[in-house]
């Protein structure tokens, strides 16, 4: 199975399965002699890890990271940092029913087709548990661009959407409910709505902002490897993502040029920023602003009609225990995909200042 790592200078490789032994990956292209506080790297973990409120999964991992290699004294070593995670409280019984069935949505149709085997135990590779991995190296990325802010938010549940741009936003009510959204009020009422969801047995997406602020001039080049490209891709990479827009969007399409473009300023600020801090693929010093739009989880505990590997069609049922809402739990592995992406184009950047024919 290919396309297991991520990143060009500071790469990240995964491996593990949500009901195997454990989970885990190597970060390469780190640099040497960084400090690390493997406190704040556990406190990433514990805003994605399941469990943490009545609206998410109810599957109990401590997801304690564990380091192997890479680290000494509590400083990068420039060697590889592996890492690992256990899985203590998988129960793949409640998948034994699915052993021989597709469930609609899922990988498990593609999965059979591509590779003639899968593991069915909670969808295996392509489970979201494998995401915790992602935030380990996301918040190595982040002590390694102290200089740099991620903040990224619940902006959307379904129907229900934060009408309010980002300025106008106390980041701080972010982590004070469960939700992640920056708007208390507004908090409740997807709280409840997620709730309702969960009792008719069903699930509903949403969608996260992101905002990076204080980033250089500079990241990103102009034709293939454009900074929002790659942004894109990594969001892309997330489970349940089926959107990604940057600054303006699709709402974009709607203006004249005259009421899009971005004027430059004799401080090289711009008056707006409907190119979301990203012009010709290269940031432009602006805040980057991103939205990523996460469908309905699939597993439902609803009836539905399938079929299984004899190609007869079945009725099947979600068990075990599962999200009825993606996207609260999400926000952390947003800002953990988007400070990889933002580092390894510093480094990309700063390799090519200093090269010398």
């Amino acid at each position: 199975m290919a396309g297991n790592s991520f990143g060009n200078i500071f790469k990240l490789t995964t491996y593990g399965e949500s009901h195997g032994v454990s989970i885990g990956g190597i970060i390469d292209g780190c640099p040497s002699n960084i400090p690390l506080d493997l406190n704040l790297i556990q406190q990433e973990l514990d805003r994605r890890k399941p469990g943490q409120s009545n609206i998410v999964t109810q599957r109990k991992e401590s997801d304690i990271v564990q380091f192997k290699s890479g680290l000494f004294e509590g400083k990068t070593t420039g060697t590889p940092i592996a890492f690992e995670i256990v899985n203590a409280d998988s129960k793949s019984k409640d998948y034994s029913h699915i052993k021989d069935v597709y469930r609609p949505s899922h990988a498990d149709f593609t999965y059979q087709k591509k590779y003639a085997n899968r593991d069915y135990r909670g969808g295996g590779r392509s489970s979201a548990r494998e995401t915790a991995s992602r935030v380990v190296a996301g918040a190595i990325a982040k002590q390694l661009l102290k200089e740099l802010k991620f903040t990224a938010y619940t902006s959307a549940v379904g129907n229900m959407q934060l009408n309010k741009d980002y300025p106008q936003l106390d980041f701080t009510n972010i982590e004070q409910n469960p939700v992640r959204c920056a708007d208390l009020d507004l908090a409740k009422k997807m709280e409840d709505y997620i709730k309702q969801i969960r009792k008719e047995g069903d699930t509903i997406g949403g969608v996260i902002t992101c905002v990076i602020q204080n980033i250089p001039v500079g990241l990103g080049e102009p034709v293939f490897d454009k900074l929002h490209a790659d942004l894109g891709k990594a969001m892309l990479s997330i489970n349940a993502v089926k959107g990604f827009e940057i600054g303006s969007g699709f709402e974009g399409t709607t203006m004249k040029g005259s009421e899009h473009n971005d004027l430059i300023q004799t401080n090289e600020q711009t008056s707006t920023n409907f190119s979301g801090g990203v012009q010709g693929g290269i940031s432009n010093g602006m805040d980057i602003v991103f939205k990523v739009a996460f469908k309905p989880v699939a597993t439902l505990m609803q009836k539905q009609k399938t079929i299984n590997t004899t190609q007869t069609e079945v009725e099947m049922q979600g068990k075990g225990r599962h999200d009825p809402c993606v996207v609260p739990r999400a926000v952390p592995i947003v800002e953990a995909m988007a400070a990889m992406v933002i580092l390894d184009h510093l480094l990309l950047h700063q390799a090519r200042k200093n090269f010398r024919f």
